[in-house]
């Protein structure tokens, strides 16, 4: 009994003195900048697992025993350590670290501190990526940097067209390249957009050469979300949902309009087609002269249509592991009426394990899964040439089946020109899955200086095809007899092997870091498709398989290829500063590729220099510059993205007579093109600073980037035949500005602005020996490329007005010699002949822009929230070709600015030609009338957001959660005649229009 009680004693007293060691320590951290709460601070006790984080206002509570050191961490800030004695109460104020900021940028193969770079490279975060309710990440950075230029896309699922600095390349892609998690891509469709951390935007040669050949045309990195150690688990819900909407409608000439214009022209044909629409439609209440019809087909084949994503995820980490789970679903349907939609399920993971102080291995995972419903694009077209005098259904159209659909041929027109047909009886399904792995370990030779490194990479993806042609017969013009389907299947295998070993090290003022490495890639492609005719059944979705088609409509139709390459490329780069204040950075890559039959090996060496001039003394402690760092950089980059070398060589018997005499000859030609490296060479000027306590940044940068040896095509003397060659140059050159500027100005308010622009000249300086130029295009809408103009520019004739009167006919010999009446275009004499001819064509424009920009405002009022994006770009052109193809056919509709503002009469319009003249060839050359403007300045994005605090809404339990209301695209000026000026290049035929997009968020964080 003796004994028991003093143990009990010897317990209690133990549990006494372990109580009395162990203290809650609470507190708020704030900026010591401007004395703002900072959330998200790691406060953990040293040399354990054992932690917390700052909430949304700086607060923090923790157990913590006397004696053990708490340390506070942030990204961005200087960590702070403080032992505990007694205190129960410990605010902490942090400093701003800017060389902590530095660590956060990723380049190849590893990352720099942003004060050392001496390449032109922007990084856009996470926060500023989420905005945008989009399913493709780089729809998100529309005029958010300076020298990309992204042409946004409506249907769903769709990619944007990217263009970093230009076009420099006529036989290649001009894409960039896309770097996730080190695995390389030329499409990232499969991302989610809340699974972002980061995306760095490599522009220049030299931050890009250590990729190799397949970053010619720039690279994107793109990191997802990690763990981070000592860190608790947090859970995240991220989602919106909300409606999608055709903005700035084209509109088309109402039946009024049309009909006016019929009998304006005088075509006996045209006036006949609304007579018959009124005995066939019945006559208009309003105006008994006109049909009882006024379609506006564009309206029919809209739609309000919805978009959303959900999204959870949960990160963390421990002493020794880090993790990141997240899983996401996509929904978006299209805006033109039929089975258009996407739908997308990603899973990803990251984890990452510490072995041992000196073993460290991680994997990455992210697993995409889509079905997509392609819109039929020609349907756009359609509705554009629809006539108004005709209805959608027809219910005298006995005959049709399975629809009574309309069809203009039953009044007189041509063409069957409805388009639902085109949209209810198709259905092109895609099922696209994506898987990327990657697994690497890391060891150090050296703890802290010497490390090797070896990554696997693998990307498995393949994509289902099933395009459905239902029979229908609207009328012997619009019909399909028979069924078919056709089903295809693709898959890719690509796979990276990298291994790098990396030396850093600093000793006195002498900060070095050298890496090396190998890479090899093995890239496989395997297609398969085949098409059947007459399905059994086809009105029903389980008959919709190759079983019930019948077997010998499969004759010729069957298609089975592949194709395999692989690469080894071998690379190094070394990273050296004195002081902080001098910059050295040399990169070499080497590689082979057989499809370069001249020469199979290229070395792409790049190198730049910086001199952070705030480090002298002569700059140190001003209270204006905190950072000013002037750099430069040299790069060079071979072109991957060209097709191999190929062609044949011929000999050919052949007769001619020489003095009467027959003679015979053996004339030997070669097609062959024996290809070398394209290689692009780029020179980058820039600065980089910070004034003003850091308040405003500034990033400029000038760059040429020129590229040799282009591959353009080349006509061969005597055969006549075009062969592939390196005998171009092109260059893009222009300058880049980025500005930002933020303050706090009390505890209630802050605000962010910013700008940027950039402009762009592309020139072609040269073109084959004796070539004077390289046509594009069709014979009707003519491109041209020539030395001294943009590639692929718009050539064609220039307008001068049209012909008011019979006097100005008079005085015109061109007018008179083509017998030209007033309402008539007048083409401007280049040569000053008196003959209009091919001669007096001119370069009318390029698609590109030459002046693009972009600027943000943010203004935060307590837990409000409020943000506005814009963009725009000026400078290119667009050939409306909807409106050009009147020369094919012209009994059909036309838009209502042609119809309103048309030439009827002495004074009435010097831009359009009369009703008669729109049917006239001499109207409808390529010239200016049919080149408009693309430039524009648009409301990119709207955001308000308000956050609720934690606790301060249903008690203690209530996590800290974030409302947004989002306008995408809300409004856009300019003078195009289409829906958006945003035409990926510069021809607009049946362009899929992007949609405004509103939506309602919002943001849960346990």
């Amino acid at each position: 009994m003796k004994a028991r009680l003093i143990l009990f004693l010897f317990f209690l007293f133990s549990y006494s003195v372990s109580q009395a060691q162990e203290l809650t320590v609470t507190g708020t951290v704030t900026s010591a900048e401007d004395g703002f709460p900072v959330p998200g601070v790691n406060v953990l006790i040293k040399g354990t697992s054992r932690g917390t984080s700052t909430d949304f206002d700086g607060n923090y509570s923790l157990k913590v025993n006397r004696g053990e050191i708490v340390e506070f961490s942030s990204l961005g800030f200087k960590t702070v350590t403080v032992t505990i004695a007694n205190q129960t109460t410990l605010n902490i104020s942090l400093e701003a670290d800017i060389e902590a900021l530095g660590e956060i940028v990723v380049v190849g193969y590893g990352s720099q501190r942003k004060a050392d770079l001496t390449g032109a490279i922007t990084t856009v975060q996470a926060e500023d990526i989420e905005r945008t309710p989009t399913s493709n990440v780089m729809q998100s950075l529309q005029g958010k940097v300076a020298g990309v230029q992204v042409v946004g896309v409506g249907s769903p699922g769709d990619s944007p067209k990217v263009r970093l600095r230009g076009v420099g390349t006529f036989d290649g892609s001009n894409n960039p390249l896309y770097v996730v998690n080190g695995m390389f891509y030329d499409n990232i469709d499969f991302l989610n957009t809340s699974d972002i951390e980061s995306v760095s935007v490599l522009k220049d040669a030299s931050s890009s050469a250590i990729f190799g050949q397949k970053a010619a045309g720039g690279v994107i990195i793109i990191q997802t979300k990690s763990g981070k150690f000592e860190k608790k688990p947090e859970f995240v819900y991220n989602g919106y949902s909300g409606y999608q909407f055709a903005q700035n409608v084209v509109k088309m000439a109402n039946t009024e309009q049309f009909a006016t214009m019929a009998y304006e022209s005088g075509s006996s044909t045209d006036i006949a087609n609304i007579q018959n629409a009124i005995q066939r439609y019945g006559r208009s209440r309003i105006n008994p002269n006109l049909p009882d019809v006024n379609t506006d087909w564009y309206k029919e084949i809209l739609r309000p249509a919805t978009i959303s994503s959900h999204s959870i995820g949960v990160n963390g980490g421990g002493e020794n592991a880090t993790y990141s789970l997240g899983a996401n679903y996509f929904s978006q349907d299209g805006i033109m009426d039929m089975k258009n939609e996407y739908e997308r399920f990603n899973i990803r993971s990251n984890v990452d394990i510490k072995l041992s102080e000196r073993f460290k291995m991680g994997t990455n995972m992210v697993f995409s899964n889509a079905t997509k419903y392609n819109a039929e694009n020609g349907a756009w077209f359609q509705a554009y040439f629809a006539v108004p005098t005709l209805p959608v259904y027809d219910p005298l159209n006995t005959e049709a089946t399975p629809v009574a659909y309309s069809d203009a041929t039953k009044i007189g027109y041509r063409g069957s020109q409805n388009p639902f047909p085109t949209m209810r009886f198709n259905e092109n399904q895609l099922k696209i899955r994506k898987l990327l792995t990657n697994i690497y370990a890391e060891y150090y030779i050296v703890p802290e200086k010497l490390s090797i490194k070896t990554s696997y990479y693998h990307d498995y993806s393949s994509i289902e095809e099933r395009n459905v042609r239902m029979p229908y017969f609207i009328s012997q013009n619009s019909q399909r007899e028979t069924s078919s389907i056709r089903k295809a299947q693709a898959t890719y295998s690509n796979q990276i092997w990298d291994n790098v070993i990396t030396y850093k090290d600093v000793f006195g003022d002498h900060n070095i870091t050298v890496l090396g490495g190998t890479s090899y890639r093995d890239e496989a492609v395997h297609n398969l498709s085949a098409t059947g005719e007459d399905i059994t059944g086809i009105d029903f979705e389980s008959s919709w398989y190759l079983d019930f088609a019948d077997p010998e409509s499969f004759n010729g139709n069957v298609r089975d290829n592949g194709g395999r390459v692989y690469g080894v490329s071998y690379f190094g780069r070394a990273e050296y500063s004195f002081m902080d204040r001098y910059l050295i950075n040399a990169t070499i890559r080497a590689e082979g590729d057989s499809k370069f039959t001249a020469n199979n090996w290229l070395y792409t060496p790049a190198f730049g220099l910086g001199w952070v001039i705030s480090e002298e003394n002569f700059l140190k402690d001003n209270n204006v510059i905190n950072f000013l760092k002037l750099r430069a950089s040299y790069g060079k980059l071979g072109n991957g993205s060209l097709g191999r070398s190929s062609g044949t060589r011929t000999v050919s018997i052949v007769q001619t007579d020489i003095g009467d005499q027959p003679v015979s000859g053996i004339v030997s030609t070669s097609n062959f093109s024996n290809l070398e490296w394209e290689v692009t060479e780029e020179k980058d000027f820039g600065i980089s600073a910070r004034m003003f306590n850091s308040r405003l940044t500034l990033e400029a940068d000038y760059f040429i980037r020129t590229t040799d040896n282009a591959v353009i095509p080349v006509i061969q003397p005597i055969s006549n035949e075009i062969v592939r060659k390196n005998a171009g140059e092109i260059r893009n050159q222009g300058l880049e500005v980025s500005l930002d500027y933020n303050q706090t100005l009390n505890d209630n308010w802050r605000f962010n602005i910013g700008a940027n622009i950039s402009t762009l000249k592309n020139e072609v300086i040269s073109l084959a020996e004796n070539q004077e130029y390289i046509d594009g295009g069709s014979a009707e809408f003519r491109q041209r490329t020539r030395v001294g103009d943009p590639i692929r520019a718009f050539f064609g004739y220039e307008v001068l007005g049209v012909y008011q009167n019979a006097a100005e006919i008079q005085n015109d010999p061109i007018a008179m010699a083509n017998n030209l009446v007033p309402g008539d275009l007048r083409y401007r004499d280049v040569n000053g002949d008196g003959v209009l001819d091919a001669d007096d064509r001119v370069i009318l424009g390029s698609y590109l822009p030459n002046f693009m920009y972009g600027g943000n405002l943010g203004i935060s009022y307590k837990n409000f929230d409020f943000s506005v994006n814009v963009s725009g770009q000026s400078g290119n052109k667009i050939l409306n070709r909807k409106r050009g193809e009147v020369i094919f056919t012209s009994d059909t509709n036309m838009d209502a600015d042609l119809a309103i503002n048309r030439w009827h009469g002495e004074g009435t319009s010097n831009s359009y030609p009369s009703s008669a003249g729109l049917r006239k060839s001499w109207n409808q050359k390529l010239s200016t009338y049919f080149i408009e403007d693309g430039s524009y300045f648009r409301i990119q994005n709207i955001q308000l957001s308000y956050t609720v605090k934690p606790g301060s809404l249903l008690g203690k339990r209530m996590p800290e959660t974030r409302l947004t209301f989002t306008a995408e695209r809300p409004f856009t000026f300019f003078k195009y005649n289409g829906f958006d000026p945003e035409v990926q290049d510069g021809v607009d035929r049946q362009t899929y229009p992007v949609p405004a997009v509103y939506t309602m968020g919002i943001n849960i964080k346990i």
